[in-house]
Order: structure tokens, then sequence, then C-alpha cells
């Protein structure tokens, strides 16, 4: 029977009308996704039996409406069209939205340490790839310039300015194998709605107006951007897998500067000189996410909890991307360091010393070199403490060895010595010195061990004085 109904239809002079009903119901069918191949064939068949006269006056009806706009098209077809035919397209296009894979992968990138001072604890960025549109992009948010006007003065008061940078992956890829620093990549698990949100985000932020932003080394940097705009994409809650907020951790800011200061003692001792005894205190595992390789290590363990109380890891997979071969073993090592400058300062100043003493001689000139260096390094702390925006810099104790009253008393102090009289400043030192010596362990603030030989630098040139007077 089937193929008498085919033979019929085109053995006829219906043949044309026939291809042009099968191409019009197709068009329209796989338009709206309502039927396969197959489906329409059988379904011309069945049409062209039942409603044979109609045939002579269709083709021209369907060829107009196969040519009308689109939305026009799609309006008429669903006022004729049965309510579950209706739901059955809407199902069938979102089975295949859900099945369709993914064409936007987003990434946290985490940088190895580099030689440079601000390179040390290493760096964070969002990669973004777009297969369908050709992108593959690298959101950094460690740009600054280093030749702007006052740069070291704003560093210093902590009124830095960085910016949200957006590099090809190619030229950010080349740039640290140059620098041959090793760079890792975790694919963020998130969904396609919050992938949108982050990118979105990321967008807004890339706005001229938006793109600069403040720096805070401990609190605001590359790392907690990223790790800030990550959590508020997520459609639910992310938890970590430790208690991130409690400060029982027994590690403190100082402790992660050391960590990451290895192999390179001349930087650890100027942080060092600089931070305060608020760096001492412990902080929680939030605080300690200002480093690169902190964020990395809590996003591996995360877990993502959406509203409906269901769990998938934050992080798919983890690879590194970048090997250049550079690991610790290459680290420069500690060389001259500053506890074996201090120790020999404190040598070459006792032996001096002490023949002043025997000679009677007050030898004036090493007060003035000890005492000038010690007030230069006394207003710089001085001034940290007082205008810097910069946390955990005051309050700073090293200020009863290191402070302004060195360079201001300089003249009034020299003019004593080389008199050889006694002074009153070297005998307040003497005093200031002592009890900072005793009560070292005491006090709430961890020094470096060579600003012990420092401070006995001065107050032996301190006691000299009393001992060469007249």
């Amino acid at each position: 029977m089937k193929r008498a109904l085919k033979m019929h239809l085109i053995s006829g002079n219906d043949l044309k009308t026939f291809l042009l009903h099968r191409t019009a119901f197709l068009c329209v069918s796989r338009f709206l996704r309502l039927a396969s191949f197959g489906t329409v064939n059988a379904l011309m068949i069945v049409i062209s039996v039942t409603f044979q006269p109609l045939f002579s006056v269709i083709p021209e009806i369907l060829h107009k409406f196969v040519l009308m706009k689109q939305h026009l098209l799609i309006l008429l077809f669903l006022l004729a069209c049965p309510a579950h035919l209706i739901a059955a397209a809407r199902t069938e296009k979102q089975a295949e939205t859900l099945s369709a894979p993914d064409s936007i992968r987003i990434s946290l990138l985490t940088c190895a340490a580099g030689e440079e001072i601000y390179s040390l604890f290493g760096h964070t960025a969002i990669r973004y790839e777009n297969y369908t549109r050709g992108i593959d992009a690298v959101f950094n948010y460690g740009i600054f310039n280093f030749n702007a006007p006052n740069f070291i003065l704003r560093f210093a008061l902590g009124e830095t300015d960085y910016q949200l940078g957006v590099a090809d992956y190619g030229r950010f890829a080349a740039e640290y194998h140059y620098l041959e620093r090793d760079v890792w990549q975790q694919e963020l698990n998130l969904t396609p709605q919050e992938k949108e949100k982050l990118i979105a985000l990321l967008e807004e932020n890339y706005r001229p107006e938006n793109r600069v932003y403040r720096y805070n080394f401990f609190y605001d940097n590359c790392a907690t951007r990223p790790r800030d705009l990550i959590e508020k994409s997520i459609d639910g809650t992310l938890r970590y897998a430790g208690n991130m907020t409690d400060t029982d951790t027994g590690t403190s800011f100082r402790d992660l500067l050391h960590k990451y200061t290895q192999g390179h003692p001349w930087s650890r001792f100027g942080m060092d000189l600089c931070m305060g005894s608020r760096a001492d205190k412990p902080i929680s595992r939030r605080q300690m996410m200002f480093v690169p390789f902190n964020v990395q290590a809590y996003f591996d363990q995360a877990r993502i909890a959406d509203k409906e109380g269901k769990e998938r890891p934050l992080v798919l997979n983890e690879e590194k991307i970048i090997e250049t071969g550079s690991g610790e073993a290459e680290q420069p090592s500690g060389g001259f360091t500053p506890m074996h400058a201090a120790l020999l300062l404190f040598i070459l100043t006792a032996t001096a010393t002490l023949y002043g003493i025997r000679r009677k001689k007050t030898l004036w000139g090493i007060d003035l070199a000890l005492f000038l260096v010690a007030g230069i390094a006394g207003c710089i702390l001085a001034f940290l403490a007082l205008f810097s925006q910069h946390p955990a810099v005051s309050p700073n104790y090293l200020l009863f060895v290191f402070h302004p009253l060195h360079l201001f008393c300089l003249p009034c102090m020299l003019n004593s010595v080389r008199k050889r009289r006694r002074s009153r400043y070297m005998k307040a030192n003497l005093v200031v010195l002592t009890l900072f010596i005793l009560l070292w362990a005491v006090i709430s603030q961890r020094f470096p061990l060579s600003v012990l030989p420092l401070a006995l630098c001065l107050l032996i040139r301190s006691a000299s004085n009393a001992a060469t007077a007249r």
C-alpha cells in the first residue's frame, strides 16, 4: 500500500507540488524542532491521499507562508499548533541546550614567585576561555606603574593604586616562560549561569571608571580580588575545608612573610623592620589568603553548596600549564646576610671603642656615622607608624632603638662628645637601650635577631661617653 501511495504521488504532474509541500513543512517543523525528516515524509504521504482535492491551491499558500518573516511564521504556527506540541518543542529545546557541550571555561591561575620583592609571594589571575568566540584572556589585578610620579612615597603611605588588566593568554604565557615562573591552572566547577555572572563582574570591573583600586598588601591585592569575585558569582555558598574566621591558627602575617622570603635575607630584614607588633598577632585562614598559594590550596578543598543543599567541588581539575624547570633548589643563597653585617659592625665598633677608652680618645666620627644612620632609619619607621595606611606597621617597638631623636639631637650630642663632656642624651639612650635588651623576650613584637648587635653598637657608644668624659 505504501508503495502504491508513493507511485500515485510521483507518477502524476504533481511531483513538483509534492516536493514543495514537503520542503515547506520540513522547513517549518525543523525550524521549530517539532519533527524529524522521516516524520515529515510520512505526514506528507497521508496528507496527499486524504486531502488530494486541496492540492491545487495549497502550493501557492505554502510558498508565501515559507517566505514570510520568521517572527510572523512562528506566531501563526503557534496559534494553530496544539498545546502539547508546543510543550514538546520546548522540552526538546531545553534538553538540547543542557546536553550541548559548554563552550566557556574559567580557571584560577596561580603563578610561582619571582625575583623582585613584589613578586616573592607569587601571583593570581583569572583565565577566561570562550571556544565559540575564540577568546582566551587573562584578567590580572596586579598591574601597576613603577614609574608613576611619587611611587615610592605613595607606596610608603599605603596609597598605591593598582588596576585590573586584560591580556591575551599567549602573551601572558610567553612572559612567564621568559621569567621562568611556573603557572598552575585550576578549572572552576561553575554552572553556565555562574560563569555568566563572573564574566559580567569582570567586565564591570574592567570599565575605565572601575579598573583602578587602592592596593593593600594584606587585605586587597591580586589574590583577594579574584577570590572575592568568584565567591560573589556563586549561586549558593562556598564552603572551605576549615574554619576560615577563627584566629587559632598559630600563624601571623610575619610568619608568612618569613616563609615566602626564604633565600632573600635582605628583603626579609627590611620587612621585619617595617612591620610592627600587629604583624605578630595570629590571623585567620581567610586573612592568610592574601598569599596566592593559600588561595590555591583552600580552593582545592572548597565545595559549593547550592540552594537545594547539593554540593560539588569548586575545582574540577588542576594542572601545571607552564613548567619552566625552576624550583626551590634554584633560589638564591643567603650570601652576606644582615646578621653577618650586624656582627661585623658590632666587632668593629667594640674594638674601636676599647681602643678609644684606652687612649682616652672620643672617636666622635664613629658616633656621627652610627647615630646618623640610626636616626634616618628612625625617621622612616616613625613615618610609617604615624602616617602610613599600611596595616601592621604600628605600633613598632623598634622605635626604641631607631628613632628620629638620634638625628635631631645629633649636633648637640656631638658637641658634648668632642669636648669630652658627659652628654645627657647619651646617658638617656644608654638607659633606654639597656631596658630594651633586657625586655627583649617579653615585648609583644618579634624582632630580627640582627637588631641585637646593632642595638649593642649604639649602647656601647653611649657607654663610652661616660668612660671618656672628664
